[in-house]
């Protein structure tokens, strides 16, 4: 039994095998390990990719509000510029970010 087990893998034919499968594992071009990072990058770009649409519908209707509505671009210049009327004091409340967290 270990006669003919031992006669398959002393062949030449095993050997070229043998070696054509780590080459194309470990030494190719497209070899499995970049492989691998090829795929991880392209799973990034397409979570990336979704971010981005979400963010794109979101400003898209956040301008297509400040278009149409006097309210939300009174509320808009409000948050993001610190506008104020005569009137009115504003006061800034900054939490700190916790780097532990």
């Amino acid at each position: 039994m270990f006669r003919k087990i031992f006669n398959r893998i002393n062949n030449k034919y095993f050997y070229a095998g043998v070696l054509f499968l780590v080459w194309i594992f470990f030494f190719d071009n497209n070899n499995l390990i970049s492989r691998f990072k090829s795929n991880k990058t392209l799973n990034d770009a397409r979570r990336q990719k979704e971010f981005y649409k979400s963010e794109i519908k979101r400003d898209l209707q956040t301008i297509d509000d400040l278009l149409h509505d006097s309210a939300a671009i009174e509320k808009f210049g409000r948050e993001q510029y610190l506008m104020k009327r005569d009137s009115e004091d504003i006061f800034l409340v900054v939490t700190k970010k916790d780097d532990n967290k």
